[in-house]
This record gives structure tokens, sequence and C-alpha cells, in this order.
């Protein structure tokens, strides 16, 4: 992580209590995240991970400012985050970038990758009061300087998104939004549609920016085995809620959730005894209805009583040799656990 050892750091990005609905005809809204918190520092990267339809995309949308919060707030770098049309993006927002899952779907067919990234330029430089325009040399040659950066020639910039592998149009993808000159980059499963060598290449792209220009990363996936070798915090989220949060060590070697336990335990490990991973039993409930107390007592081995009636809220939980406040769990079980070693 890219913040100064020792030093306070202000937030960057921050996340307070936010709610989002999306209405269903004749049935309940679904309720997509159920009262979010959390926090990013700069240079943070921040791994969000869970099951699909846990809410990890639409946390990504609503700290964009794409997806309209009931209530709670976003704040980035000091500018609240609302819902707004692209058009009418704050300047104060430039920096704060998103790259999408599918690439054929966020880049503009009938356009030049290199058009399409002087027009980040050109944005940039009004913002700031310029007047250079995207058909500028200089805005041109920025373009070229960020294909570059991602690993793509020179003679990408003339050429279209259909034009280039799957992996390829992911790097034109973060190749624009370093066009803006991030603080921030929220990464939505940003290598799950690619192959396998194209994954890797992507994800260490994303950490390697990351470490080298301290750009804020929200790495959201499904992969753990990816988020355990890019992050530096990870965050656990079930059926719209947080339900546990730690560093990357805390996370993957002494779990307090049983979701985060099932998660992990369902991750296949290659070290040669044969052993299968243990698949998730059970299925997501309906965000709609979201059973009483814990959202995860169904689908819980260690379930008591109090977790059928009395939903958790996340609390520090105590670890050994280790400051309480560094991580959080949302469970009963767990909270009156002796304090878990790292």
């Amino acid at each position: 992580m890219n913040v100064n050892a020792g030093q306070p750091t202000a937030p960057l990005l921050r996340v307070e209590d936010v709610v989002v609905e999306y209405p269903r005809k004749g049935l309940p809204p679904m309720r997509a995240l159920a009262g979010v918190g959390l926090e990013i520092a700069p240079g943070e990267v921040l791994g969000i991970v869970g099951e699909s339809g846990c809410g990890k995309s639409t946390l990504a949308r609503a700290i964009t400012g794409l997806a309209p919060a009931q209530t709670g707030s976003v704040t980035f770098d000091g500018t609240p985050v609302g819902t707004m049309g692209r058009r009418r993006r704050a300047s104060g927002l430039l920096p704060l970038q998103m790259v999408f899952q599918d690439p054929n779907a966020s880049l503009n067919p009938r356009r030049t990758i290199g058009a399409q990234i002087q027009e980040v330029v050109a944005a940039r430089e009004r913002a700031q009061g310029a007047k250079r325009g995207r058909r500028d040399p200089e805005t041109a040659r920025e373009a070229v300087e960020a294909l570059r950066r991602v690993g793509l020639p020179d003679g990408a910039a003339e050429k279209y998104p259909h034009e280039f592998s799957g992996g390829q149009r992911q790097r034109a993808a973060v190749a624009r939004a370093l066009a803006s000159r991030p603080k921030m980059i929220v990464a939505d499963e940003p290598v799950s549609a690619l192959d396998a060598s194209a994954q890797a290449a992507v994800a260490n792209l994303l950490r390697d920016l990351s470490r080298e220009e301290g750009i804020a990363l929200a790495f959201i996936s499904h992969d753990l085995a990816v988020v355990g070798a890019l992050a530096d915090r990870v965050v656990v989220m079930y059926l719209g809620r947080i339900v546990e949060t730690g560093t990357v060590e805390q996370i993957f070697n002494a779990p307090q959730h049983p979701y985060t336990q099932a998660l992990l335990a369902a991750v296949p490990v290659p070290d040669g005894t044969g052993s299968r991973p243990r698949a998730l039993t059970g299925e997501v409930p309906d965000p709609g209805s979201p059973p009483p107390g814990c959202r995860f007592h169904p689908r819980c081995p260690l379930a008591v009583d109090r977790c059928r009636t009395h939903e958790p809220v996340l609390l520090a939980t105590p670890r050994a040799g280790e400051s309480a406040a560094q991580s959080e769990v949302a469970c009963w079980v767990a909270q009156n656990r002796e304090p878990a070693a790292v």
C-alpha cells in the first residue's frame, strides 16, 4: 500500500451507510446494498469479494455515481459523488475512474482507441481551465503515451476496438482511465471475461500502476486467488452487506466469518494432495426478502438461535498481537470467540 507507515492518512474515498434499491414490478424492491460503509486510503488496493448477487457491482456503480443511492453518501477527495449523467460529471470527480468487466461494452466500436482516449485528455484539460482540445497534437501524443504505459504499441491508437484481443481491449480501457490522471480506479470484475494469461497480465498491470503511481484501486472480483495477490485489504460482501473486513493476511490466514471461511474453502489449492475444494452449499436468498437475523444463517453450519432473530453489525474483533481496529466481522459466533492469530 502506498501510504506512509505510521502516519494517519485522510481517506481518499468514504462510503457511509449507502442503500441502493432497484424496483421490481409486483415484488418488493431489490435492496442491492443495505447500508454499506467503507473507506479507501490514497494508494491503497482494496479487494471486494463475494458470490454473484452479493452487491459488489452495485457498490462499484454507487462509488462512481452510476447507481442512485436512496440513502447514505459517497465522498471522493472531498467531493460528494451524486447520481449524475456522464456529461454533467463534476470536474472534481474526473480523477475517479472505472474499468468495467466487458471492454466490448465500455469502448465505442465506431471510434478509434486513440480518439476515445483523446476525449478524456481534453476533458481533463477543460477541467483544469486549459484550452487544449482533442485534436491538439499534444493531446494525440498523450493518448499514444497512455497506450504505451499499458503495454500496447504506438499504432494501437489508430485501431478500432474489434481489432484487438480481449486482453488488449481491457488494457485500452485501462489506458483511457489513466488519461484522466486518476487518483483512484474502480475495477469491476476486470479480468473475469479474459483467458487465464490475459487475466494475469491485466491484474499485474493494475497492481503495478497502483504501486508505481500511487493510484488507489478498488478491485472487485469473485476470484479470491487474484484478490489475494493484489490487495492490501479485503472486504467480504454477502446479500448487500459487508460481513468481514481485514488485511489480506487476516482474511486469508484467519478468516472469522463462516461465509468467508466457506469462500476460501471453495478455492482450489494446487498442493499435490488431490484434495478437492468444498463448494458453498445453499442458495443466496432473494435480496428483496432477506431472512431475519443474520442473512447468512440459513446456510451457516455454526448458526445459533440468536443468529436467526437478530442481525449482527460489523464490530472490531481482537486478534492475537494486533490492534482490534484492524479487522471487523458481523457474526455473533465470531464476536464471542477468543482472539484469532494471524
